[in-house]
């Protein structure tokens, strides 16, 4: 029985813990060898407990922020001190991580339909649908908050507030909803130098030599009875670094990098 094990949403533990071993093999080198990862507070982690945490970040690509996630948690949990050296570390990887994910995205073909079945809790992008805003919907849908729930009992949960990876855009008031309505521990990461080192969906390497940095903070200190939704937003931007306030001139170059990437992005996760 141990094999057919299932987590709440009926994915095999066996079948979910070599997929992890695999793609963590694979993209190792991503991280350590061809660029590198610079890594903050990894001892946050090892503090956390195992389940009702959620984890909020900025977003730069589809998938390689998440896949670093994965390798930064089990190499922390496994006594690694701001690194991910040996990536062993994965051979007995923790279960109960999930990431949210547009459900779109996800089903978009053979590749990202696996890489689901590693812990992506997919939901519907009520706000935009292949890169076209949607009216007359809700922000939040009670399907998709029902399955990050399920995924808060069981474990960690990692989610991108602004539900783009396009920068300083608004973060999502159904995100300020969860945490009020469910009332995980918030641990705040930032990100940088993933849309430097990678393509948009973080499937390809764009640029070797690339210093990747990745800072976990300490857990957001969070009212749940008294704040209010739009407070809790605020704390999630400026935790993330996504506030307004963060804005800075951008240097002409990367501006005109950035307008080059926008003519031929088609739609944002």
């Amino acid at each position: 029985m141990g094999l057919l094990k299932r987590n709440p949403f009926g994915h095999v533990l066996f079948v979910k813990r070599w997929l992890i071993r695999l793609f963590g093999a694979v993209t190792h080198r991503r991280y350590r060898g061809f660029n590198e990862l610079n890594i903050e507070g990894s001892d946050i982690i090892r503090n956390l407990p195992h389940t009702n945490v959620l984890f909020i970040s900025n977003h730069q690509t589809y998938f390689a922020d998440v896949v670093a996630m994965f390798h930064v948690f089990n190499a922390s949990l496994k006594g690694r001190e701001d690194n991910i050296k040996n990536v062993l570390y994965l051979w007995n990887p923790k279960l109960n991580i999930y990431y949210v994910a547009a459900k779109e995205t996800m089903q978009a073909g053979l590749l990202t339909r696996i890489m689901a079945y590693g812990g992506a809790i997919t939901v519907e992008r009520t706000w935009r649908s292949k890169g076209k805003d949607v009216i007359d919907k809700k922000d939040v849908n009670p399907n998709d908050t029902e399955n990050i729930k399920i995924a808060l009992k069981d474990g960690w949960v990692i989610t991108f507030p602004q539900g783009t990876t396009t920068s300083f855009k608004p973060v999502r008031k159904g995100t300020a909803h969860i945490i009020k309505e469910h009332r995980p521990i918030v641990v705040p990461i930032v990100i940088d130098g993933f849309r430097r080192s990678f393509d948009k969906k973080g499937l390809r390497m764009k640029k070797k030599g690339i210093l990747q940095s990745f800072i976990i903070k300490e857990p957001l200190e969070i009212d749940y009875d008294n704040d209010s939704i739009d407070e809790i937003v605020e704390k999630v931007e400026y935790a993330i670094e996504q506030h307004c306030s963060f804005l800075k001139v951008i240097p002409a170059e990367e501006k005109e990098e950035e307008e080059k990437l926008n003519k031929f992005r088609k739609w944002e996760y």
